[in-house]
């Protein structure tokens, strides 16, 4: 099974927004700023919250935001526009509003992305490839062995009962057949008996087919998908109800990623998501109000 991380890993360089986003906040953590991005105008529109402006410094912070992107080398984007202001939680459509007042704004700078590595790109997907087929692989193939010596045995089954019964009755009807058959293998023939008990017999049933066995429950990763699809779905809510829907939709993605366990290694990743997905819950209840 391919590990939840480097799946967000993965959906990244191939230009999904919402693990990119979750990807800079994770690493951006620490600095006490969090990032919001949309995909329009053929660049990728980058908002850098936080609550200080000493967080916000735009020569530390527009460096590190672009060592991360080229790290990432998301496919198809190459022009980055970098905007930053003091966080405010009540505003998803944040890029409509800094066009409208763009003098909220601390500073904006655009930065451009080096081109990836075409080779390393390469090897990068054929591992995730290889990893996500490594777990199946090995299961189908022992099904196909097992259903071949099925067939086998069950054939070797089959021709011997019809042996032992094509003997018995040429017994019972006191045919010749039989006498040549033990006379074939002992060298004697046997003395005929007036009766002959019959012979039960019985084929072997076939082995009952497993069903597979369903996949383990995994929160984490559970969580992962709903969040990239709350992501998506923020940047086309219009009406209270659909802004509700989002709201529920962060919620329930925040009640997973609580779910993984304390012994998971990725516990801690977890609960840093846990209070990201509540808060990005709280704004849309927010926005569902001001409809």
């Amino acid at each position: 099974m391919v590990d939840p991380i480097d799946n967000i890993a993965y959906q990244a360089r191939q230009g999904s927004v919402a693990a990119i986003i979750q990807i800079l906040n994770e690493k951006l953590a620490d600095s006490g700023v969090r990032v919001r991005a949309v995909f329009e105008d053929n660049k990728l529109q980058l908002l850098c919250e936080a609550a200080t402006i000493d967080q916000l410094d735009q020569t530390v912070l527009v460096e590190r935001v672009k060592s991360m992107l080229e790290a990432m080398s998301p496919r198809s984007i190459r022009r980055v526009s970098m905007h930053s202001r003091l966080v405010q939680e009540q505003q998803l459509l944040w890029l409509d509003e800094i066009r409208r007042e763009p003098d909220n704004l601390l500073w904006s700078q655009e930065i451009r992305l080096r081109s990836p590595n075409p080779i390393q790109r390469w090897l990068q997907d054929m591992k995730h490839d290889r990893s996500s087929t490594r777990s199946t692989l090995p299961k189908a193939a022992k099904k196909s062995d097992q259903g071949f010596w099925r067939g086998i045995v069950g054939g070797i089954s089959l021709s011997l009962l019809l042996l032992v019964v094509g003997w018995a009755v040429s017994k019972w009807l006191g045919l010749g057949w039989a006498d040549q058959v033990q006379t074939v293998l002992t060298g004697e023939p046997e003395e005929v008996e007036p009766e002959v008990e019959p012979v039960e017999t019985g084929a072997s049933e076939p082995e009952p087919t497993m069903p597979p066995e369903p996949p383990a429950f995994d929160p984490f990763a559970q969580a992962v998908d709903l969040a990239q699809q709350a992501a998506e779905a923020g940047g086309e809510a219009q009406s209270a109800a659909e802004w509700l829907e989002l709201a529920a939709r962060w919620q329930r993605a925040a009640d997973l990623m609580n779910q993984v366990d304390v012994d998971d290694p990725r516990y801690e990743t977890a609960q840093s998501r846990v209070r990201l997905y509540q808060e990005n819950s709280q704004t849309a209840l927010a926005e569902a109000g001001n409809r």
